[in-house]
């Protein structure tokens, strides 16, 4: 049985809700002020509130204040009650991150739309959404349909890049962020000399160029397609629409954006510290890693020395050599562009 919360200050209306909820099934704890549902609400977890806006000690705006505040209820739906109807009154909970808004007089069912409304899209949104372009798309108007999102554009920009085309170029202002449908994508900076360095790996179900777009800068590197790939580009007014508006959706992004700054932290002492031929065993457990599906006994990939070189660091013809050493110790096969993995385990396990 699902749990509600309802604030109001009102006896009889919040007794008449009460009655309405209960007998729709709900689990109804009450509260008579702000101060009272924050409380409430800490303590019981519930699976949605609803809160009157204009109430004693604490009105319905600072108990929505106080409760985003609290990672635990941040999440939870949050429907304003009010019989206030002037449109800067509705914006200004919105803004804050109110799910609904109802405005008295109400009818039973205006209650039981919203609530059922609320708490479906609440626990599509707790769900792993598919990594597919379908599940990025349910997941955007989810989460839109909790912020009343209602003006933002629903189109995808889905486009088809060949081998060794470029998606985005460092120097570039971001327009939204990629996500890999199906293919290969390297991330690579380009130094003074002209030298590349391959900072990122991805594959499908992978989101890419965000950091930039959160930054407001331009790029500081280059995205190029290292197999025939399909990439999806989010508006950056969809990906802002979720990031400041859902906490979910933050919270999953903070978590990409911390693995990958470990990632690169990892990358620069191996860069550092690491001989040639460490190096280019990791690079290859890295590809491995990454790209490796499941079911696989064995990895095998068409990857150019250039880009082998490239991912670890040091010179072209220095792979070559070291690719070769690998092969003759049987771990490695190597027919034309394809590298298959003989031996992961020694190549991971690779002394400096």
């Amino acid at each position: 049985m699902k749990k509600i919360l309802l604030i109001e200050d009102n006896k009889d209306v919040r007794e008449n809700t009460a009655e309405i909820l209960s007998l729709a099934q709900y689990n109804v704890i009450t509260a008579k002020n702000g101060k009272e549902g924050v409380e409430l609400a800490q303590k019981e977890k519930p699976d949605l509130i609803i809160c009157d806006i204009m109430m004693p000690v604490l009105d319905g705006h600072g108990a929505l204040h106080m409760l985003s505040k609290n990672e635990e209820t941040a999440s939870i739906p949050f429907i304003f009650l009010t019989a206030k109807a002037e449109r800067s009154d509705f914006r200004k909970g919105m803004e804050m991150g109110a799910d609904d808004y109802l405005t008295k007089p109400f009818d039973d069912v205006e209650l039981m739309n919203a609530i059922e409304s609320r708490l479906k899209k609440n626990e599509i949104l707790k769900k792993e959404f598919s990594k597919s372009i379908q599940g990025i798309n349910d997941f955007i108007n989810e989460a839109k349909g909790i912020e009343s999102l209602k003006k933002l554009s629903e189109e995808r920009e889905v486009r088809v890049y060949k081998k060794k085309d470029d998606i985005y170029k460092e120097g570039n202002y971001p327009k939204g962020v990629y996500f890999v449908s199906k293919g290969k994508v390297k991330i690579y900076q380009t130094s003074e000399s002209g030298k590349e360095l391959i900072t990122e790996l991805h594959k499908e179900g992978d989101f890419f160029g965000y950091v930039s777009l959160l930054q407001d800068e331009k790029y500081t590197g280059s995205a190029t397609a290292l197999e025939d790939s399909e990439i999806y580009m989010l508006p950056k007014e969809d990906f802002f629409s979720l990031i400041y508006k859902n906490a979910e959706v933050s919270r999953r992004f903070i978590e990409i954006l911390s693995n990958n700054l470990r990632e690169n932290e990892k990358q620069l002492v191996k860069l550092a510290y690491n001989s040639v031929r460490k190096r280019v065993a990791e690079a290859l457990v890295k590809l491995s890693d990454k790209y490796k599906k499941d079911g696989e006994q064995t990895f095998s990939m068409n990857v150019s020395r250039e880009d082998l070189a490239n991912l670890v660091g040091t010179a072209t013809e220095t792979v070559i050599r070291t690719l070769s050493d690998f092969k003759e110790e049987k771990c490695i096969e190597v027919s034309g562009g394809k590298i298959t993995i003989l031996n992961y385990d020694r190549l991971a396990n690779m002394k400096n």
